[in-house]
């Protein structure tokens, strides 16, 4: 793994979580993220320890002929290479795919860019922002009228690193059954891309532009929040069925019947309209009023929760979305649950992120290397 920050540290991540061993190539000054923040805890960045997890870092200089001949004897024992280097950049150290399975086809061989291996953008930088917004991503965010808006989390990173992991998964099982690796890559602008199935569809079967809808759904409503007497509450009314029976529990009968809201079709062209009526209603009861009506009549609708309301929420922690392991710097830290559960091989936290090159002389003693090779390759280790 010689990936840095987070689309490339994400995919080795969620392996790691599944029991890949992921071994973390750092340059001599470590990941870019190990300084990204604040937050730092304890002088250790927030942002690396929480997607770097059950690896182990080793220092390399892939700028050395030292550093990079180790990678190779590395990479020749490895099952998959990651890298989210610009395009070029591992071909340029001869660390490219071509290169590592010349003699060892089994390997797969992953790479994460801005842009792709290839086309006219391929040479440029990539970062989450810019990918947010040439993929139609931030034109659709927000509310109608208002300055440009991205996703709040990295959605073009994350997305990439998933369906890295994804291609990884799928390449391994075509490995198993044929011997044979190969070459998989992703993009963050495809990888934002491909979230857009609603907005496409929309484009594609209207021949419109998709605007921005705030917390509406572009083909279903009422599928948004709606303010109540002290918040809001997210509205999931998700078919005719959900629909009626929310009106007639509310007293609402009379829009049933109304021309601009009785489909969902007519809902969705009138769903302005539809939520300043809702709101007159809405507006009568406390969020959790609201809350308690719609799980008794069976009408989807949640709260709407801030970061720290997430973690404080009984569902969430009897899910084990947060864990808490302990850190050589930093002390008792927390991190994300595992979301996928699997009843034979479940995955697991194990290690807590590495610090800078921790791992550096176990592993190479663990891969062959003398004690005099580690000292010439990395002489702090």
């Amino acid at each position: 793994d010689t990936t840095q920050v987070m689309a490339g540290p994400f995919c080795t991540l969620m392996l790691a979580d599944m029991g890949a061993e992921v071994i973390k190539v750092e340059k001599p000054d470590g990941d870019d993220s190990r300084r990204i923040g604040p937050p730092f805890i304890k002088g250790e960045s927030a942002a690396y320890l929480g997607i770097n997890r059950n690896k182990q870092s080793i220092v390399l200089d892939l700028r050395t002929d030292p550093g990079k001949d180790a990678f190779r004897r590395l990479a020749a024992q490895a099952d998959v290479v990651v890298e989210n280097f610009r395009p070029g950049t591992m071909d340029r150290l001869g660390l490219g795919a071509d290169a590592l399975r010349k003699d060892h086809l089994e390997l797969i061989y992953v790479s994460i860019s801005g842009f792709g291996q290839t086309g006219p953008y391929a040479s440029r930088p990539g970062y989450d922002l810019v990918a947010q917004g040439m993929s139609g991503v931030m034109s659709v965010t927000g509310h109608p009228d208002s300055p440009p808006v991205k996703v709040s989390i990295p959605l073009a990173d994350l997305n990439a690193g998933m369906f890295a992991a994804n291609g990884v998964l799928s390449a391994y099982i075509h490995r198993l059954k044929t011997g044979q690796g190969q070459v998989v890559e992703t993009s963050l602008l495809e990888a934002a891309i491909a979230y857009t199935v609603w907005e496409s569809a929309e484009l594609w079967g209207s021949g419109q532009t998709p605007t921005p809808k705030g917390s509406a759904h572009r083909m279903v409503a009422p599928y948004q929040a709606l303010a109540t007497a002290d918040g809001y509450v997210n509205f999931a009314v998700g078919n005719q069925g959900i629909w009626e029976r929310f009106c007639k529990a509310v007293g609402l009968e009379s829009l049933v019947a109304d021309p601009r809201f009785a489909s969902n079709p007519t809902r969705v062209q009138h769903y302005r309209e539809l939520a300043a009526e809702l709101e007159v209603t809405t507006r009568t009861k406390t969020s959790a009023e609201w809350l308690a009506l719609c799980e008794e009549i069976g009408v989807p609708a949640g709260p709407i929760y801030d970061m720290a309301q997430v973690y404080e929420d009984p569902h969430v922690r009897a899910r084990g979305m947060v864990q808490q392991m302990e850190h050589p710097v930093a002390g008792l830290i927390n991190h994300i649950g595992l979301p996928v559960k699997m009843s034979l091989t479940p995955g697991e936290i194990r290690m807590p992120a590495p610090t800078l090159g921790q791992h550096t002389a176990d592993v190479l003693v663990r891969y062959g290397f003398t004690r005099d090779e580690i000292a010439a390759i990395a002489p702090r280790a």
